[in-house]
């Protein structure tokens, strides 16, 4: 599949012929490894059926792959190419996310635990904590553009459930986000292991992408995410954009509401 273009694989994962390999077993809904093929073009994907979401106290029912293809198309608005082409289809196991796979270098480490003395240099410091033998640990993430602009797109989401495996970074040097099925919640949850930016301000290509999707809300991503999300779902992103572009920062962890996702890898 080298050289497949943005529209050549939104082809293939809306048309092509889905072929399930296997399960990845560490997730907590049912996420299917698959082989997927549409006139002479092969490639892989993870396929994600409604029917296998578990159900969850503060999200309806049956919702979260639709928020996941919303994830993408708030991603596709920014231009950032943080989220992998993800498309709502039928499916071997019913309607579900179709998301096109990408392999990760498994040399690079951008979130991490270290004891306090061997913390990477340029590194952000996100919590203090004590490992399984009661020594002092950090949890902390490369100062890296590209976990920013991820950063920058969870404030927006209101990501749930940001952990270091849900940051991918490839071979060719980009970095991935992936797993949105808990955003776009009314009320602000917003979970992460990325805090370490928290109060900084936003850089002038930032902030441009922020104004660009409070247009975009109201136009052609508006669109996209009323068949969805719902009106209040829709309303409180559009009310997230504003309220971020107004205070140019990173946001600070909400109080009474757990700030890092468990477990955080």
């Amino acid at each position: 599949m080298t050289g497949l273009d943005l529209s050549g694989a939104l082809q293939l994962l809306r048309r092509g012929e889905i072929t399930v390999e296997g399960r990845l077993v560490e997730a907590s809904n049912a996420t299917l490894f698959c082989e997927i093929s549409h006139e002479g073009v092969e490639g892989r994907c993870v396929y994600k059926p409604v029917a296998g979401e578990r159900p969850l106290w503060d999200f309806p029912d049956g919702t979260l792959a639709a928020r996941e293809v919303a994830a993408y198309a708030v991603s596709e608005s920014t231009g950032w190419d943080v989220v992998p082409p993800t498309v709502l289809r039928d499916g071997p196991f019913g309607p579900g996310m179709c998301q096109l796979w990408v392999d990760v270098d498994p040399d690079v480490e951008l979130v991490d635990v270290t004891e306090p003395g061997d913390l990477p240099p340029g590194w952000l410091r996100v919590l203090d904590a004590l490992g399984s033998a009661g020594q002092p640990v950090v949890l902390a993430h490369a100062d890296d553009p590209r976990l920013r602009r991820i950063a920058v797109l969870d404030t927006v989401l209101n990501n749930a459930d940001r952990k270091a495996g849900h940051v991918l970074p490839l071979r060719d040097g980009s970095v991935h986000g992936i797993d949105h099925g808990v955003c776009f919640h009314a009320e602000d949850k917003l979970r992460s292991v990325l805090w370490g930016w928290a109060g900084s301000p936003f850089t002038e290509q930032e902030t441009a992408a922020l104004r660009h999707l409070d247009e975009d809300l109201d136009g052609r991503l508006g669109a996209q995410l009323a068949g969805l999300l719902t009106r209040r779902e829709i309303s409180a992103a559009r009310h997230r954009v504003g309220r971020t572009i107004a205070e140019g920062a990173f946001p600070f962890p909400v109080e009474g509401w757990p700030t890092i996702p468990w477990p955080p890898f």
